[in-house]
């Protein structure tokens, strides 16, 4: 079956998701995420979480609700801000190329090395044959990093101007959020719809079946953590095992002589190694 891309204007901003519903599928979905990371240590996988999306559009917020269910010593959240002299000077993907985790270790990236076809293009920051030469160059990353076995999740969280405008306002009044409100925020409104034309072509160049983008409908932000949640799992758990893995006979031989335990659950334990 052929991959067919996403577009803007494919992804329903009336979904809405209710509390109850919403903490509810949150619970359900930070479990198996415990799972899944679980999995991904005993078996060695790897995994790469993309986040993409216009300002205020609730990356940040899904991004919280992973870690929740993580433990941070296999799980790291990279975000990607403008690159420092450094990496000015060499190729853009190599500072994406230091963050990619280990074996058994999943990497979050608040945005990302689409910075090149997203950002660096409307500013003009980048020449336009080489910002043109990034989609060639991304497919190739992603297809390095597939076939060396890391799973990648792409996702874009799209909202509407008018909601956008209301995020804003909100942080702008309340004194907790307003940190994250910049000067850039209200200069990119300005360019919305450059910025409208540069993402469909980045999901039309850049969705793969090896690492297909999902647009993640934002305008409510319950919704969106529970798709993109579901996004995840989904591609991460394909083809996984998710049983916890059982340990071996010479840790519970250990246990049995060092901890005050029922014999029957050594016994048992001792069966699932045979």
């Amino acid at each position: 079956m052929s991959h067919h891309p996403p577009k803007l204007s494919d992804a329903d901003l009336s979904k809405r998701l209710g509390k109850g519903t919403y903490l509810e599928q949150l619970v359900e979905l930070q479990a198996k995420l415990a799972l899944i990371q679980q999995a991904f240590l005993f078996h060695g996988l790897k995994g790469v979480l993309v986040f993409e999306g216009w300002d205020a559009a609730g990356k940040g917020g899904t991004i919280r609700r992973i870690s929740q269910a993580l433990d941070p010593r296999s799980f790291k959240v990279w975000p990607i801000g403008a690159p420092r002299n450094y990496y000015l000077n060499r190729h853009y993907l190599l500072r994406f190329w230091e963050r990619l985790p280990p074996e058994g270790a999943i990497s979050a990236f608040d945005r990302s090395w689409y910075g090149r076809v997203l950002v660096e293009r409307i500013e003009h920051f980048t020449p336009e044959e080489r910002w043109r030469a990034a989609y060639r160059e991304i497919n190739e990353f992603e297809r390095m990093l597939v076939d060396d076995g890391t799973r990648i999740v792409k996702l874009f969280f799209h909202i509407s101007a008018d909601e956008q405008m209301e995020r804003f306002t909100e942080r702008l009044r309340n004194p907790m959020k307003r940190w994250k409100l910049t000067y850039e925020d209200f200069r990119n409104r300005e360019k919305w719809s450059e910025t409208e034309i540069a993402v469909d072509e980045m999901l039309a160049r850049t969705s793969t079946e090896r690492a297909p983008w999902h647009v993640i409908p934002a305008n409510n932000k319950k919704y969106a953590r529970i798709k993109a949640m579901e996004a995840i799992v989904d591609a991460f758990s394909d083809g996984v095992d998710l049983a916890p893995h059982h340990l071996d006979r010479k840790t519970i031989e250990a246990a049995g002589r060092v901890l005050d335990v029922d014999q029957d659950l050594i016994d048992s334990l001792r069966a699932r190694t045979d």
